[in-house]
């Protein structure tokens, strides 16, 4: 799978996106910064949501379209749609921006209409979100585009999640990802079950990686180790700055070690070796081995009294050690000298 070029997954460290989502808190300048910062980063992509309040809900005020409870305690639908939507007329200084910056822009579109707009921009992939998993229609829309795809599990049952790899396949799809999320802002770690990570790449060969909301970085670094090749978090200039999605989301410090952390796992994962690294040929030598601890003329038999295993390595394996003691050295030693076949008739 590749996005704008870049290789994702086959061998590639993690794909690492900055979501954007609603904290530019409706300021298209603190967007360009957000874009700016992430690539200092050194994330891969940043990603924006492409919604407006009517393309997700309706102008109601009615019990069903009220929340309460969680971050968003108090709001209606339509009224937190309408504060955290990123408006249709930024996209276009969005995606020049990102360009400019020299870093990958793609979204989260939520109708039809939405990928439309982002068609029309040339949006290098889609995303998604978990809201929408069970959108079908949506889904096959966005495969029909033949863009790299990539979804969100979250609140996804396992059902749920075969028939969104089945109609993204079957309309048109050829590289898709699936990214194991769960579906609370913030959620605990604890909740995550990270071993579900190697089952959906066992289960639907394809590309998969982390959307984590948890609140630090030590989720999506083990996620890693587990085979995620594409890692997303949430982005914001400033948790305190009060916008629908700051609370839970990763400040630019954070998003740099991020970075570093996933790609230091992905490293550090490597492949079946058992041979001696480079790192350790220096001090190799600093390994047991054996010594004579005593003074021996030529023709006197080793004792155990007159060899060690000790280090440095620079004398015969410790393992040794039976077939040395009781045989004639032939010549004259000085204590701290390393034992070789030389020495030993």
């Amino acid at each position: 799978m590749k996005i704008a070029g870049r290789e994702i997954g086959r061998g590639a460290p993690p794909y690492v996106i900055a979501e954007m989502s609603a904290n530019h808190n409706g300021n298209i300048e603190t967007a360009f910064h957000l874009i700016e910062k992430a690539k200092k980063a050194g994330a891969d992509a940043v990603k924006i949501q492409t919604y407006s309040p009517d393309t997700m809900t309706l102008n109601c005020e009615s019990e069903d379209f009220q929340i309460h409870g969680g971050l968003w305690d108090g709001w209606s639908l339509y009224k937190l749609y309408e504060k955290a939507q990123t408006p249709w007329d930024w996209h276009d200084r969005l995606f020049t921006h990102a360009h400019k910056v020299g870093i990958t822009i793609f979204s989260t579109p939520f109708d039809t209409t939405a990928v439309d707009l982002l068609e029309d921009l040339n949006a290098p992939a889609y995303k998604i979100a978990s809201f929408e998993a069970i959108d079908l229609p949506l889904i096959k829309y966005v495969a029909s585009t033949g863009k790299p795809m990539i979804i969100s599990t979250g609140m996804a049952n396992l059902k749920e999640i075969e028939e969104a790899i089945d109609v993204a396949r079957a309309g048109g799809a050829k590289e898709l990802a699936i990214l194991h999320c769960v579906s609370g802002y913030p959620a605990p770690a604890d909740e995550y079950n990270l071993r579900t990570i190697p089952d959906i790449i066992q289960k639907f060969s394809v590309i998969t990686g982390l959307s984590d909301h948890t609140l630090d970085n030590a989720t999506a670094i083990a996620s890693v180790a587990l085979g995620a090749a594409i890692i997303e978090k949430h982005f914001t200039i400033n948790r305190s700055n009060g916008g629908p999605d700051d609370s839970f989301s990763l400040e630019p410090a954070d998003l740099s070690a991020l970075c570093h952390g996933v790609r230091t796992a992905w490293m550090a994962l490597g492949e079946i070796d058992y041979s001696r690294k480079s790192s350790e040929q220096v001090i190799a030598k600093f390994r047991r081995s054996l010594y004579f601890v005593r003074d021996l003329s030529a023709g006197e038999v080793i004792t155990v009294d007159a060899v060690r295993s000790v280090r440095p390595g620079y004398g015969l394996a410790p393992k040794f050690i039976d077939d040395v003691i009781g045989k004639v050295v032939n010549q004259d030693v000085k204590k701290a000298t390393a034992v070789t076949w030389e020495h030993i008739k």
